[in-house]
């Protein structure tokens, strides 16, 4: 058979659904981010599109980079991977030193790149998903051997030891990632047992060790017994709780007046639930399903094993960030700072979730089906 047949019977793929999926939950997240912020924009910088403008900025810029991504053929990044986990963990390493992080909200997670504020703690976890992608296709037998996976996580430990100083809800989903990526890769389900003992014991440790985090604990357990120190989490839920049904109209929140502290932030869930009640909420999560479900699609179908680990990589991390966020706005986990990816408000996080999209659609590119 001549190669120009064999041409005509498989024809290029391109997932035009997830794009479409990121594209509306960008247009949403940008009308729920000014429904949400306009009154505390206006009372705090005089402009009710503060946050609105910015995150529309981090969204264009996003995107631009999301489509200049997805042309750049993705094994690339496989060469490229130790430079970026290398650099990544450089940025989060400067955030730590006097006169370099910058401080908001009493945490040091920033650096101060001219007028811009980036996150590198953000940029860690596209970092890592393309690092790990790398070591595992590279392995995909010696995954099996327990040995392997204590090497890996050696690798990975330090990024998120340097994360965990001063951000613990973004060093556990780094943990999450990794450990997850080498779940799916892995033949073997035993070893993560042993691996998910340890990183309870380590988180236990780590919690203990600070007494502000032992009283978010009790705050969590008793948040009526702690009105101050849970006072977000109560509120949050009083919004949740007001929005019945259908809620109360977009625009039509209370609990935004004020009341719940930066609601554009990690709760802005419960503001989508006061305004456009349960069906409104459930909808959000029937999004990011399919999102997921299209993830799913791709790495099942992609050319290689780095390009569906790569997939796999940013699959986990917006499940993770997605139900870790619902789980801590319904007060079923503790207050820890999670985002809503394209949603909660954040420039970083919309920037370099974007950017994952693109290695998605890349990835999606390289797809060939049979026309038979």
């Amino acid at each position: 058979m001549s190669e120009a047949v064999k041409k005509a019977k498989t024809f290029k793929y391109f997932d035009y659904s997830l794009l479409f999926l990121i594209i509306f939950l960008v247009g949403f997240g940008l009308v729920m981010l000014y429904s949400v912020s306009a009154y505390e924009a206006q009372s705090t910088f005089g402009d009710a599109t503060y946050y609105l403008r910015h995150q529309a900025g981090a969204a264009a810029l996003g995107i631009v980079g999301m489509f200049v991504v997805s042309i750049i053929p993705y094994r690339l990044w496989k060469k490229l991977s130790r430079p970026i986990y290398a650099f990544a963990f450089l940025l989060c390493l400067a955030v730590l030193i006097p006169g370099i992080g910058s401080d908001a909200n009493g945490s040091t997670r920033w650096l101060r790149l001219g007028g811009l504020s980036v996150q590198p703690s953000e940029i860690a976890k596209i970092a890592v998903i393309i690092y790990m992608a790398a070591i595992l296709s590279s392995m995909p037998k010696q995954i099996r051997d327990f040995r392997t996976i204590l090497k890996i996580m050696i690798r990975i430990v330090p990024v998120i030891a340097v994360i965990g100083k001063n951000n613990l809800s973004t060093a556990v989903i780094v943990a999450g990632i990794c450990v997850l990526m080498m779940f799916v890769a892995s033949p073997k389900y035993t070893h993560f047992l042993i691996l998910a003992g340890i990183l309870a014991v380590g988180i236990i440790v780590f919690i203990a060790a600070a007494s502000y985090r032992g009283g978010r604990i009790k705050a969590w357990l008793h948040p009526e017994d702690y009105p101050d120190e849970a006072y977000q989490t109560l509120q949050g839920l009083y919004a949740i709780g007001s929005g019945g049904l259908f809620g109360k109209g977009l625009g039509g929140s209370l609990q935004k007046l004020g009341y719940v502290p930066e609601a554009q932030n990690d709760f802005i869930f419960t503001i989508i639930c006061e305004e456009l009640g349960l069906f409104g909420a459930v909808c959000v999560i029937l999004l990011f399903v399919l999102m997921i479900w299209r993830f799913m699609v791709i790495a099942n179908n992609a050319e290689d094993l780095f390009g569906s680990m790569l997939v796999v990589g940013v699959m986990i991390h917006i499940a993770l960030q997605v139900v870790l966020n619902l789980a801590v706005v319904t007060n079923t986990l503790p207050n820890t700072g999670i985002t809503l990816p394209f949603i909660s408000y954040g420039g970083t996080s919309m920037a370099i979730l974007l950017s994952e999209m693109g290695l998605v659609l890349a990835v999606s590119r390289g797809i060939r089906f049979d026309t038979e």
